[in-house]
């Protein structure tokens, strides 16, 4: 696949957790790393990451991946000005989907990027944004 893809936090922590799919996320992250060609992931769900990493493992494990894993990964951290979380807002509005995930697929819109998720919230809105599975 050649389209741009944004990892999700149900992504992130399945490669994290070594969870089912993670070996996909893992073969993605390496391919990019080799390729230099990075995947995305908006700020938002890294913090989303980030509380359940510190809710499941403590704050030290989460500070860790903050500041250990995630700069040695090949993801680029999306920031979001006014109009981006406005852009989430009106996803939020008309779906029912947590607003994290809307800010997910606000920037999979404006980044042209495919959402990389096993999260079945997502089945909701598979007709705003292309979603690659990666657990079933």
């Amino acid at each position: 696949m050649n389209r741009k893809r944004l990892l999700d936090s149900f992504a992130l922590l399945a490669y994290l957790n070594q969870e089912n799919g993670f070996e996909i996320i893992k073969s993605v992250l390496a391919k990019a790393q080799k390729s230099g060609i990075f995947l995305v992931m908006n700020e938002i769900n890294i913090g989303e990451s980030y509380y359940i990493l510190f809710r499941k493992r403590g704050r030290e494990k989460a500070d860790y991946f903050l500041e250990n894993v995630l700069p040695g990964l090949p993801i680029i951290a999306v920031t979001n000005d006014f109009q981006q979380v406005i852009d989430a807002a009106r996803i939020k509005a008309e779906y029912s989907l947590s607003f994290a995930d809307c800010f997910a697929v606000a920037t999979a819109r404006r980044e042209e990027a495919t959402i990389m998720t096993g999260d079945p919230e997502f089945k909701r809105i598979e007709r705003l944004v292309e979603i690659e599975w990666v657990r079933a």
